[in-house]
């Protein structure tokens, strides 16, 4: 077969299952959500010292990360559970662009979340925020998040496949994930107590470097945290993990059983 229809049925795969529509209206849901409640919370201020629009349209990517994470994971774990894989692998036996029609499919679906996500959120929270308060498009910072949310959606979405594919069970490397994503930099704070090594590196964690993409320049002084990388340093080291993990999957493709 060639890469195309690869593509093409493993399109059709994705697109056939509900939960799919369901993680793709719950990331939405999830990013206009927190663009909304902040914009209440600057109504409820008068508008004067409310959030800024920056942090209410570049927040949403820190919860809708963990819906396009399970998605990556079960795009590719979902067939070692139904024993589907197995037909899979017997249609394409070379077996690499599986993985890697699997990786284009969910990095266009993590970007098309992440940059409809923050528009759908500016809409929404604009007429809530007051008038110091609303992001202006011809801010570099705004337009950074607008694409930056969907850059890092993507990587997180390859990460979870990878991950899936190496353990090839849901639960855990969905747990896996979800503890890399969010709770890795809580242990590394912690720790930083016990060695400045930890404190050195800590910006170099895989969400703590790609979430500089998406996230605004307000959240980067936090008490006892080390400076953080600048935006596209940062998401270059998530890159580089991303492409470690996505390795390892594929030489695990090749040499193990269906």
């Amino acid at each position: 077969m060639s890469f195309g229809r690869v593509l093409h049925a493993e399109w059709i795969k994705l697109w056939s299952l509900r939960s799919t529509y369901w993680t793709i209206l719950a990331t939405l849901a999830a990013m206009v959500l927190i663009g909304v409640m902040l914009g209440v919370a600057s109504l409820t201020d008068g508008g004067a010292a409310g959030p800024d629009g920056r942090m209410a349209i570049g927040l949403g990517y820190s919860f809708a990360q963990v819906v396009v994470a399970v998605l990556g994971v079960l795009t590719i774990t979902g067939e070692y559970s139904t024993g589907m894989i197995r037909s899979t692998l017997a249609a394409v036996p070379t077996r690499l662009p599986v993985l890697a029609a699997k990786a284009v499919l969910v990095a266009t679906v993590g970007f098309a979340l992440g940059v409809v996500g923050v528009a759908v959120s500016y809409l929404a929270s604009y007429p809530l925020l007051g008038p110091d308060n609303v992001a202006s498009l011809a801010d570099a910072e705004v337009r950074r998040i607008f694409w930056g949310s969907g850059l890092y959606l993507a990587g997180v979405g390859l990460l979870s496949l990878a991950i899936g594919a190496i353990i090839r069970h849901s639960a855990g490397a969905i747990t896996l994930v979800l503890g890399v994503l969010l709770l890795l930099s809580t242990l590394w704070q912690l720790l930083m107590m016990t060695s400045d090594w930890f404190t050195r590196s800590y910006a170099y964690l895989p969400s703590v470097a790609g979430e500089r993409i998406a996230a605004p320049e307000a959240t980067d002084s936090v008490a006892g945290v080390p400076q953080a990388l600048a935006p596209w340093q940062g998401f270059a080291v998530f890159a580089l993990y991303i492409g470690v993990a996505l390795t390892v999957a594929a030489v695990l493709l090749r040499k193990r059983d269906g």
